[in-house]
């Protein structure tokens, strides 16, 4: 038997992310020299837009 039309999926359920990860901002900031491992701490970054 198929599944009826109505409940398949396109499989984008996720949809568009509207900000980064932790690790995907520490690797921005750093690609960006405004985040040292050793001086800064990974808490309380500021949000970035993906872009």
């Amino acid at each position: 038997m198929s599944m009826d039309r109505s409940l398949k999926t396109k499989g984008n359920l996720a949809g568009k992310r509207s900000v980064m990860k932790r690790s995907e901002r520490i690797a921005k900031m750093q690609a960006d020299k405004k985040f040292d491992p050793k001086k800064d701490k990974a808490l309380g970054l500021p949000k970035t837009l993906v872009r």
